[in-house]
């Protein structure tokens, strides 16, 4: 008796604990930032990932090639979730939380391998992370939203770890356009939509020079009707999301005829409610009139008569900014068609043919409060990339026009958080000051990543720039991502929004303290039995 083994848990559930768990996460933690190390600063490599669907995607955004990569290891998992995040709150940044989050666990593993419990790396990271938020709102400084060149400028060093680089003025330009453009003040709250009415709509060819702005609208449709026309001045426009059909029953409905006539009469009535819905429409004299549900023949035929050009089938969204920027109201029902809702804030209507289909812009609308960014280039995954870019720099934008406060970039904030944090820690007693200044030495990896990107001597620039920073006036300097040297920030004119540091600091401090509190992973896997019949599905 005494000798049997008593098993708890169910015999095919794998269980790890202790220090195996913890070295565990730590090394999966630190694959996923090697992955995306490269991928940091303006001299960053591009990933070119095929997804399950034989897709290609090329990318150097963190966040989408984590996205693609499939991996089993729940730490791992964990990383992958924070660059979401970090997409989801700031949009920009995403690369630098993963590697600081790796770099963040891996230097606590040396304190794991001396018996130090978790609870007091976890305690000492906790208070560095205070320091560290209060030591980024001392550095900081207020900006002027208003000065373009600067905004520009802010702009510019967000795009310059991107793809786009090349054609940054463009970019920046553009991004900040469509920001200004969809920035809504109302009581006192700023609200910046980016997902909903900046639209960035991808077109295959052309060069990339040709994108722009729209002062409006443009969707992806034809008139529906050949004879309607196809170029309108100051177009009134009625917004409509009822169908101009024949309304057929909720359920199935039968009709019993007697006689003939009653047959012709049933098609007499299906005719006259659709002249009453057109006789509506056509009592407000609009130019145009948007749907998002069908238009019958009989209908186009009534609306070519009274020359109102008629657009089916528009996406919920695209009616929605079609509303907000010439200022209609979107109507449910044709005989509720007041004059207040005709919109009257576009200047011209036309449809073009670019390239294969047919586009209908609304343009030169008086006060846009949605705009579309038209995107050309040579292939789909090159205006996928450039899309992703662009959505970047519109974050970054929308961050600084919420919260007007800058930092210097190139890894100079980094190097100055930690002789801070250096500072601090000899201030502290007891063996909490260790991990607290392996964070301060943490926080080098962002400066040092720059260089090894550059291709620069890694330990010669970072040992000058540490000596630059105990200077008096040394805590601009930072690495020039371009050669890879020394220079100072301000004159580079190397800038990042506070809230987007802010964040990803957070994020990648929170993950690490998350993954050091784990000492146990239990995974249960399926039956035996089930797996073979499933062909081999437990392997994902």
């Amino acid at each position: 008796m005494f000798g049997q083994q008593v098993f708890v848990l169910n015999q095919n559930v794998k269980r790890e604990s202790g220090r195996k768990v913890q070295t565990g996460n730590i090394s999966a933690a630190k694959t996923i930032a090697d992955v995306i190390r490269t991928c940091l600063g303006p001299r960053a490599m591009m990933k070119m990932l095929l997804d399950p669907m034989g897709g290609i995607v090329m990318t150097n955004d963190g966040n989408s090639i984590l996205r693609e990569i499939q991996v089993q290891h729940p730490a791992a998992k964990t990383m992958i979730e924070i660059s979401r995040t970090q997409d989801e709150e700031v949009g920009d940044g995403t690369t630098s939380v993963i590697i600081l989050a790796g770099e963040m666990l891996s230097v606590a593993e040396q304190f794991l391998e001396q018996q130090m419990h978790p609870t007091i790396i976890i305690g000492a990271y906790r208070q560095a992370l205070d320091d560290m938020l209060e030591t980024l709102k001392e550095i900081s400084f207020p900006i002027d939203t208003s000065d373009r060149s600067m905004m520009l400028k802010i702009v510019h060093s967000a795009i310059n770890t991107k793809a786009l680089s090349r054609w940054s003025e463009l970019a920046c330009s553009i991004a900040l356009d469509a920001v200004r453009t969809v920035e809504l003040e109302e009581n006192g709250r700023k609200e910046i939509d980016i997902k909903k009415y900046a639209k960035v709509e991808k077109v295959p060819g052309g060069f990339i020079e040709d994108s722009y702005v729209l002062k409006g609208v443009m969707v992806n449709k034809d008139v529906t009707h050949p004879r309607m026309r196809r170029l309108i001045k100051d177009p009134r426009i009625v917004l409509l999301d009822c169908s101009l059909e024949y309304k057929k029953g909720e359920s199935q409905t039968d009709i019993e005829i007697s006689k003939e006539e009653d047959f012709a009469r049933i098609l007499q009535m299906e005719e006259e409610y659709i002249q009453q819905i057109c006789e509506d429409i056509i009592r407000l004299k609009p130019d145009l009139v948007f749907t998002e549900k069908g238009v019958s023949d009989l209908a186009q035929h009534y609306l070519m008569k009274a020359n109102i050009t008629a657009i089916r089938r528009v996406r919920k969204t695209d009616n929605n900014r079609i509303a907000r920027a010439c200022g209609a109201r979107i109507v449910s029902r044709t005989d509720e068609l007041r004059e207040e809702d005709v919109g009257l804030g576009a200047g011209l209507f036309e449809v073009k043919k670019i390239g294969d289909e047919y586009f209908t812009f609304v343009t030169e609308c008086k006060d846009p409060k949605a705009c579309t960014i038209l995107l050309r280039g040579a292939s789909k995954e090159i205006l996928a990339e450039v899309e992703r870019n662009l959505q970047d720099a519109m974050q970054v934008c929308r961050n600084v026009l919420l919260d007007p406060m800058l930092l210097l970039g190139g890894g100079a904030v980094e190097m100055a958080v930690s002789k801070r944090l250096m500072e601090r820690s000899r201030a502290l007693t007891g063996v909490e000051q260790w991990p607290y200044r392996a964070v301060a030495t943490a926080l080098e990896v962002i400066p040092r990543t720059l260089i090894q990107n550059c291709g620069a001597s890694t330990i010669r620039v970072l040992t000058s720039l540490r000596a630059k920073h105990t200077e008096e006036q040394g805590a601009g300097w930072g690495v020039d991502g371009e050669t890879g040297c020394l220079s100072d920030m301000s004159a580079l004119g190397i800038w990042e929004p506070l809230a987007v540091k802010a964040q990803t600091y957070k994020t990648a401090m929170e993950t690490a303290i998350l993954l050091l509190r784990i000492d146990d992973i239990v995974s249960g896997h399926k039956k035996k039995d089930k797996d073979e019949s499933m062909g081999g599905q437990g392997a994902e």
